[in-house]
């Protein structure tokens, strides 16, 4: 998944880019609210997470005028301000979950992962598709409850295939949803990615149709 995170602190902003990076994300880091207005105009993201203090335009400010232009973007509130009253404004303003500094990375992973869940409407953490198992938590494949071994990139490919239930994912969104701003894939790289998954699943798992995308069936 492709996240934007909005943190002025250079030490907290690498530590939580780096931390979500590892957990399988694109991450594109902006360090004040006027960059983060033009990073939401001109990119697809599946959550934002806001610091509250920030140069150039309050994350409040950010935050409420995303909500008035419609968007029903998943919004993580990251802040020192721990006041239940802080606490209150940012919910009110829109914001679907609140972390106080400092926080456990581990901790953030989850809410990550219950946002994102919520958003593409899942109930479950599990995601499946007839014999096939992903468990985002623990970076774990199941195939017939047989453990598969893929590297970071395939598994954060086939997470997002499964995300769509089904539905075709052109390779242009495919690598929206996978490469961040200073991630420059190679030309052929969803290509080397799907090859890869279709070597260890078996290709009919991973199907591709003509002139539309790649998708997950239900059943293989």
């Amino acid at each position: 998944m492709r996240l934007l995170l909005v943190e002025d602190d250079p030490m907290i902003g690498a530590s939580v880019q780096n931390g979500l990076r590892q957990e399988g994300h694109a991450v594109d880091w902006v360090r004040d609210g006027l960059a983060a207005e033009l990073a939401l105009r001109d990119n697809p993201y599946t959550l934002m997470l806001l610091d509250l203090g920030l140069p150039r335009r309050d994350g409040i400010e950010v935050l409420t005028r995303l909500r008035a232009s419609g968007s029903t973007l998943p919004v993580l509130v990251l802040t020192a301000r721990d006041a239940v009253s802080d606490r209150v404004r940012g919910l009110d303003a829109g914001a679907d979950d609140y972390l106080v500094k400092p926080f456990d990375l581990d901790e953030l992973a989850a809410r990550v992962r219950a946002l994102t869940r919520r958003q593409l409407g899942q109930a479950e953490p599990m995601l499946r598709r007839g014999r096939l198992e992903l468990d985002p938590a623990a970076h774990s494949l199941t195939l017939d409850g047989e453990p598969v071994h893929l590297s970071a990139r395939e598994f954060a490919l086939l997470k997002v295939l499964m995300d769509q239930g089904g539905k075709p994912l052109s390779r242009a969104q495919i690598e929206e949803r996978l490469y961040g701003w200073d991630e420059e894939p190679g030309s052929n790289a969803i290509e080397v990615h799907i090859h890869g998954l279709r070597r260890k699943l078996g290709a009919e798992w991973i199907r591709n149709l003509r002139g539309v995308g790649y998708y997950v069936p239900e059943h293989a």
